[in-house]
């Protein structure tokens, strides 16, 4: 009877305790509160911080600037967040990540917003909201000089390399479908994709023909052809689905296209 007494009493003080620890709990939650580091994505500075995803290999549109001494990540699309947060009055993270975590950085609420020279497709639009297109593009071949790859034709028997879950894996997939031989390497980020060609590991790259452009500048033993008669590609800004923020993005990109203010940062980044 004494140790029945005992463990009885001893249960319900551990009933007791675990009552109050979760009413503790309860009331933390209630309050809005999170722990130290763990605010999920725009609730820091009272909601106004917007936390954007990019994957930071992808110049002009995003790339790590070390002159000032610094690292810090600058680019096209930098620019133009920087110019739509301090209209809107938000204050902008950025976080560098590979590219083919970014939609899923969304999907799960990581971030508020992706740029990074992102093209609206129907495959993505099933998972993420996109703003309306603020940049346009083509793909290009990047090859050593003396390849003599300059078609998209021979490209047939070659090794090209790509980056993992863009557009360009996608087109390098459709050519596959028509050019016997063709080896597609993804990889995660633009410079290993160059270096891959510089060292001859492959024959060619597929890249954005504004990227090719400063990889080639960069390095006089490369060359760049825009696809023949290639789509544009569309960029623009992609969002968690049902996001509050892509309309209020979209009246200030039209703005800035109104302007004249996303013309002078085309220029300033593109020519």
């Amino acid at each position: 009877m004494k140790k029945t007494s005992l463990l009885s009493v001893a249960l319900s003080s551990l009933l007791a305790v675990a009552v109050l620890a979760g009413c503790g709990a309860g009331n933390q939650q209630g309050t809005g509160q999170q722990p130290a580091g763990q605010d999920s994505a725009g609730q820091a500075a009272g909601g106004k911080k917007l936390v954007l995803a990019t994957s930071a290999d992808f110049k002009p549109y995003e790339f790590h600037d070390l002159s000032s001494g610094k690292d810090e990540i600058v680019g096209f699309d930098i620019d133009i967040a920087k110019h739509i947060a301090n209209e809107l009055g938000y204050e902008i993270e950025i976080v560098d990540m590979n590219f083919d975590g970014l939609v899923p950085a969304l999907q799960a609420k990581r971030a508020d917003l992706v740029m990074a020279g992102m093209t609206p497709t129907p495959e993505r639009e099933k998972n993420v909201d996109f703003s309306i297109v603020y940049y346009d593009s083509k793909n290009s071949i990047v090859s050593k000089k003396d390849s003599g790859l300059t078609k998209t034709e021979q490209l047939a028997g070659k090794k090209v390399t790509v980056q993992t879950g863009s557009i360009q894996e996608g087109a390098a997939k459709e050519l596959q479908k028509t050019l016997q031989g063709l080896e597609i390497i993804s990889l995660n980020k633009t410079g290993e994709i160059v270096e891959e060609v510089k060292t001859g590991r492959v024959d060619a790259a597929i890249l954005e023909n504004t990227v090719a452009k400063g990889f080639v500048d960069a390095n006089p033993g490369l060359q760049f052809t825009t696809f023949e008669g290639d789509s544009e590609l569309n960029t623009a800004i992609a969002f968690p689905k049902g996001s509050e923020h892509v309309e209020e993005f979209n009246k200030v990109i039209k703005a800035m296209q109104e302007n004249g203010e996303m013309e002078k940062l085309i220029k300033k980044w593109f020519e």
